[in-house]
């Protein structure tokens, strides 16, 4: 006589079939969609046999952001036919994929993710809140979707957020209402040094508030000024880190997620390396964001070497230093352009920085060129014959470019981008900026740290006083206050300029009352800030890597009579 089927003693033995995912923390190039789509079809092809569904970072087809090019109906043809191509091509997997893109119905354009499964579009989800602030302006190119419903895939309900759908609360509620089981957030993130904290108090609060766990895709690497960390992480409705991945690398995450009796998911992890418990370092974190940005803005340009003017100053060291790691030390070269007021010291630290980094190393002087200048322009003298130097530097160094095919890195830091110090189409000229977005005080920190890996960049390049040596014994704080002081003003000027006070923290307020002690250095940087801001306007693009940088971060207008302040209170 046959045997009854047994059964559970209780619901507490009761578990939801096991979903495989496959997370791709991957590198898209924007506009490269020949190439994005290939990297899609490959990665869900390795991953096929291992996984029931691959996820992709947002609009990873186009790359992200693709700004105006979805305005382009070629483009957004182009991404159509890179869909199609993509479901005839995986129409026999196994697996099914969240294919993130833009999308138009022809006269609207979303940004979009598509569940594609044997070759067929199952579902589609719209983005519901579009950004508009920091360096975003996703209203300027994209219509809002509708509030979602989840998404039921092989039995489970799947409450996809696309991005900034998680910073609203309203978006994640109505998934959970409508009977989402878990979230899966796919993002286009880009880094600053506390997005990541951010990421995940939010995640926490969504989990504890909800009861509903979260997978967090994030894309890895650099956008022209964005920098994407990746950093995907799973998240228990508890609040409780399961996963975090890698910073700054391509990481594949595959999974295994069940229910429990009470709907709460219980994870195993498959593939992939957790650095959940990796003590964030804030300067390791900068090191690779600016690194990464660099690099990338080079590959993805074309370029395969670079040119750096290196003076025995400490910006030029570190440039040359992140440039080495960036694209390999055989890769850069650097030319020393000494004039007569350049001293033998920085000379000497010039040639032993390259020495030790392994750069090659050129000296070419540029005392005939200044005479020549003198003698053609009457009259040359104080800023005007400064100036000429650091044009005349600029001038050699990108024809040089020119003759090599190289890119010239520029080298400025933002203290000196923000009170103008520095000397356009001199010392301003080149491709990119790896050192945009730091204060000084922050390079000589790098500097320090990057030395604890591999001591590169000589010891008194670090301790010297900074100097253009435009001049005879010529110091930066002869026209600016202490590095440290100036600093201080200018995150108050530049990232503390709309925040409530009152909501400060101790590390902001500190900040604030040492720079309220010299009122009057406030007022002169508050002026050369302004008056700058047609010298940025021009200037190369640099990874941002602060929660508010120049470029995209800060749009002020060229023509301007407001001066900015300190808040008092």
């Amino acid at each position: 006589m046959p045997t009854k089927p047994s059964t559970p003693q209780n619901n507490k033995d009761k578990m939801s079939a096991p979903l495989k995912i496959t997370l791709a923390q991957c590198n898209p190039i924007v506009g490269d969609i020949a190439g994005n789509k290939e990297k899609i079809i490959e990665t869900w092809n390795v991953w096929d046999d291992q996984s029931d569904l691959i996820v992709f970072p947002e609009l990873f087809l186009s790359g992200y952001p693709p700004e105006d090019l979805v305005l382009n109906t070629v483009f957004m043809d182009t991404i159509n036919n890179a869909i199609k191509d993509i479901m005839k091509r995986t129409k026999t997997n196994k697996s099914a994929a969240l294919l993130p893109s833009p999308w138009t119905d022809g006269h609207r354009i979303f940004n979009t993710v598509m569940l594609i499964e044997k070759g067929e579009i199952t579902a589609i989800q719209h983005k519901v809140k579009l950004p508009n602030y920091y360096v975003f302006d996703e209203p300027r190119t994209f219509w809002a979707g509708d509030m979602p419903t989840p998404v039921t895939f092989k039995g489970h309900k799947l409450g996809i957020l696309i991005c900034e759908d998680m910073w609203h609360k309203d978006v994640p509620e109505h998934l959970a209402k409508e009977g989402a089981e878990i979230f899966i957030v796919i993002n286009g993130s880009p880094y600053h040094y506390t997005k990541h904290e951010t990421r995940l108090s939010l995640a926490r609060n969504i989990a504890q508030t909800l009861g509903l766990g979260s997978v967090y895709l994030n894309m890895y690497g650099g956008q022209d000024e964005l920098v994407f960390d990746g950093r995907s992480f799973i998240m228990h409705p508890n609040g409780q880190l399961v996963f975090v991945a890698e910073d700054f690398e391509e990481e594949i995450i595959n999974f295994s997620m069940q229910l429990n009796h009470k709907k709460k998911p219980i994870f195993s992890i498959l593939h992939g390396n957790d650095y959940k418990d990796k003590a964030l370092n804030i300067l390791e974190d900068l090191y690779h964001a600016v690194t990464m940005g660099l690099r990338d803005y080079v590959y993805k340009n074309g370029f395969q070497d670079v040119l750096i003017g290196l003076s025995g100053g400490i910006d030029s060291a570190l440039s040359a230093a992140i440039a080495a790691d960036a694209v390999g030390a055989e890769h850069v070269r650097c030319v020393m352009l000494p004039s007569e007021f350049t001293s033998e010291s920085s000379l000497n630290d010039a040639k032993e920085c390259a020495e030790t980094i392994g750069i090659s190393y050129d000296v070419i002087p540029i005392k005939e060129a200044v005479k020549a200048f003198e003698k053609t322009i009457p009259g040359l003298t104080g800023i005007a014959h400064e100036n000429t130097q650091s044009r005349i530097r600029g001038t050699i160094l990108m024809a040089l470019s020119n003759i090599s095919g190289a890119m010239l890195v520029t080298t400025g830091n933002k203290s000196e981008m923000a009170v103008g110090y520095a000397t356009l189409y001199g010392d301003m000229n080149g491709g990119y900026n790896p050192l945009k977005d730091l204060y000084k005080t922050e390079v000589y920190q790098l500097a320090a740290w990057r030395n604890t890996l591999s001591k590169v960049i000589p010891q008194q390049i670090l301790t010297k006083a900074p100097s253009a040596e435009l001049r005879p014994d010529q110091k930066d704080e002869d026209s600016l206050p202490p590095y440290n002081l100036l600093d201080n003003i200018l995150r108050c000027l530049i990232e503390f300029d709309n925040i409530d006070w009152h909501e400060a923290n101790d590390v902001m307020l500190d900040i604030r009352k040492n720079a309220l002690k010299h009122p009057e250095d406030i007022k002169r940087i508050a002026q050369l800030l302004k008056n700058s801001e047609y010298k940025r306007f021009q200037s190369p693009p640099g990874p941002r890597i602060s929660p508010r940088a120049f470029g995209k971060d800060r749009r002020y207008p060229l023509s301007n009579h407001f001066v900015n302040d300190v808040e008092k209170d």
